[in-house]
């Protein structure tokens, strides 16, 4: 992995010239031919590698939005990749849920120190009723598995697994990436607002955003801008619906509604402030795992720092496996000299998104196809360290 990554920044220095390497930063808006060059550099040979049919970048330097689109949609139809084509977000989705319920925090309608129960009575006594919203949104619970289990189809069924469940660790000590956990949050802080969950991000959170091309449920008016995901294959697949998934990986989303989330999370216009106050808050640190901060789901480290820190935080092992982590007392406010980024990923399509705020840069990499993670981090890495000029 290494070498390809030394081979990718060359080819990217080699893109801009060696001086333009150097000095190209977020002080200035960059041009978007050199900008251009440098996602070139990086994504083309990522999608020859893995064979990917079609992808879209967001990137936002110094306030300035900028989509390049690679490919096709569908190989059958062969329409192209455009600002309005639809991918699924997978596991970013969980970053919007966080924001809505930062939101519901700073409302007043919860706190994410009240326990579960609060919100879910039917969990009163039980060990899921005494778990701690902020638990739910870190990833800290206590053990819950990756998905919600294959035999749970309601909502009913669902309050009697959390009813069942026993945690392996006690909350606030180790992390296990989960789907339920972020998943219970999201149905949690709807309830407390008093809404269902998918009107509050289609009705209001996506347009409070000005995020027109996003949905939980695409309308038959857009079905022809769903990209058609791809397994390993080549086979043609889109995510089904289930228990919690609307909460936990169900957004889909255009790079141009996407790179405009990702600048309201540096602040680049001007916003409803009590949304705004939230989205901020969402960058606090709750807890150390491994290399890697834990936030409200998302996932920082402090900038500048080198590939393999960035590799490690967002290896299989920290998404599979157990990861003790330690409390960060008082949490750590947001801070700008940090890398904050989240992966995504459904069974035909990749997904990731990274952000520096105090380099005013960020990158959307959306692809109809799932490949490894490894290299999606590589490659981001390369254009944003290229375009900061601050290679460690």
């Amino acid at each position: 992995m290494k070498f390809i990554i030394q081979g990718l920044a060359a080819l990217v220095c080699l893109a801009l010239g060696a001086s333009a390497c150097a000095s190209v930063s977020c002080a200035a808006p960059a041009p978007q031919i050199r900008i251009k060059q440098v996602v070139d550099s990086a994504v083309r040979p990522l999608m020859a590698k893995y064979g990917i049919a079609g992808m879209s970048v967001g990137m936002t330097v110094a306030g300035q939005s900028y989509v390049f689109n690679y490919g096709v949609a569908s190989t059958q139809t062969r329409q192209p990749v455009t600002r309005d084509t639809l991918f699924e977000l997978g596991s970013v989705s969980k970053t919007l849920t966080a924001t809505l319920a930062s939101y519901a925090e700073v409302n007043g309608f919860l706190f994410l120190s009240d326990k579960t129960s609060k919100y879910l009575p039917v969990l009163q006594g039980s060990s899921f009723g005494d778990v701690s919203l902020l638990n739910l949104g870190t990833h800290t619970p206590g053990g819950l598995p990756l998905q919600v289990p294959d035999t749970i189809r309601d909502n009913d069924q669902l309050m009697a697994y959390f009813k069942a469940w026993r945690p392996t660790y006690a909350p606030g000590t180790t992390r296990t990436y989960a789907n339920p956990g972020i998943g219970a949050l999201g149905l949690i802080t709807a309830k407390s607002m008093g809404q269902d969950f998918s009107a509050l991000m289609e009705a209001w959170l996506f347009p409070a955003l000005g995020m027109k091309s996003s949905y939980i449920n695409v309308p038959a008016a857009r079905m022809a801008d769903y990209a058609q995901g791809y397994t390993k294959d080549n086979a043609p697949i889109r995510m089904s619906p289930g228990v919690l998934s609307s909460e936990a990986y169900g957004v889909k989303a255009s790079a141009a509604d996407l790179i405009r989330f990702i600048g309201a999370n540096m602040s680049q216009f001007k916003l409803e402030p009590k949304l705004q106050q939230a989205i901020t808050a969402t960058h606090t640190g709750y807890f150390q795992a491994g290399v890697m901060t834990q936030d409200l789901i998302w996932e920082q480290y402090p900038y500048p720092l080198a590939l393999r820190t960035l590799l490690a935080g967002n290896s299989s092992a920290m998404a599979y496996h157990a990861t003790p982590v330690t409390e960060i007392r008082p949490p750590q406010p947001p801070r700008a000299d940090v890398w904050i980024n989240k992966t995504g990923s459904t069974n035909g399509f990749g997904a990731y998104v990274a952000f520096i705020p105090e380099q005013q840069l960020g990158i959307v990499m959306l692809a109809n196809k799932n490949y490894p993670i490894d290299d999606r981090v590589s490659a981001a890495y390369a254009i944003l360290t290229a375009l900061d000029g601050r290679l460690p």
